[in-house]
């Protein structure tokens, strides 16, 4: 069963983020690159959506990987959906209750 992968826009805002932090210390096009090999890292979880570990202390279904020891990637996974809900950078805390207007 292939499940749809949706990026909630918080996690959306993570990988802005990251190429805004990357893009002056390696440049626009490798940092542009990065990106995309997490986008695309996170869209491999259509075909195998249970990866990673469990953690039900956060909330029903959440999971994290973490994707080539530089972020974790926090998603949801449905009947038939997963949700990318947020990507950490390294060395950040994990805090699924951080606003919008707690960042910085």
């Amino acid at each position: 069963m292939s499940h749809r992968v949706v990026f909630d826009p918080d996690a959306l805002d993570d990988l802005d983020n990251i190429f805004v932090y990357l893009a002056p210390e390696m440049g626009a096009l490798p940092a542009r690159q990065y990106v995309g090999r997490i986008r695309s890292y996170c869209e491999g979880f259509s075909t195998f959506p249970k990866r990673g570990m469990r953690r039900t202390d956060l909330g029903e279904g959440i999971r994290l990987v973490g994707y080539r020891y530089r972020a974790t990637i926090v998603f949801q996974v449905t009947d038939d959906t997963v949700v990318i809900l947020r990507i950490f950078a390294r060395g950040r805390a994990i805090d699924l209750r951080e606003s919008d207007d707690d960042r910085s």
